[in-house]
């Protein structure tokens, strides 16, 4: 899916640039062609700084959103998640950060999730990250406590994993 949204952009690396920072934000464009979180407007200067671009981009962006039925339902339906990553370090917990070999298979969550409950960790959050959506997606496990070697070991040895961190 998000190849598809892209193409539809390919003409211009700007405006990919605007859809790129919706997407990993989860902002939406409502009616007018504002960019907006939940219900608070976003100016577009805001948006058009962060990615680097003029502020017409931004306009020109929206409105290609709105013209077309498949965009329109997807950037006016899509919402972001609050996430304790970037809080980890402040609130004392601990981030498992898991790549695999590939994104699309099953069970990867519910092997690792069952992995973590075994050794007795609680799990605050858990977020994976849509393969349709990013290049390479990640499988991101908050707890509160930090992981004992043995486990941190055995997730590392899931025939799946490509790589983890510890952040």
């Amino acid at each position: 899916m998000f190849d598809e949204i892209m193409e539809k952009f390919e003409g211009s690396p700007s405006q990919q640039a605007v859809i790129r920072l919706l997407l990993e934000r989860g902002f939406s464009v409502n009616d007018e062609g504002r960019v907006v979180s939940g219900g608070i407007e976003i100016p577009n200067t805001g948006i058009a700084r962060e990615v680097d671009v003029d502020r017409r981009v931004v306009d020109s962006t929206t409105d290609v959103i709105l013209d077309d039925d498949e965009l329109r339902r997807i950037f006016q339906n899509i919402s972001q998640v609050p996430s304790l990553m970037d809080l980890a370090p402040v609130l004392d917990l601990t981030v498992l950060a898991i790549e695999v070999e590939d994104p699309d298979a099953t069970g990867v969550v519910a092997t690792v999730c069952s992995l973590i409950a075994d050794h007795d960790v609680s799990i605050r959050q858990t977020i994976s990250e849509d393969p349709e959506f990013t290049d390479e997606p990640r499988l991101y496990i908050v707890t509160d406590e930090d992981l004992p070697g043995a486990l941190i070991t055995e997730v590392r040895d899931l025939a799946f994993v490509r790589k983890i961190e510890l952040q």
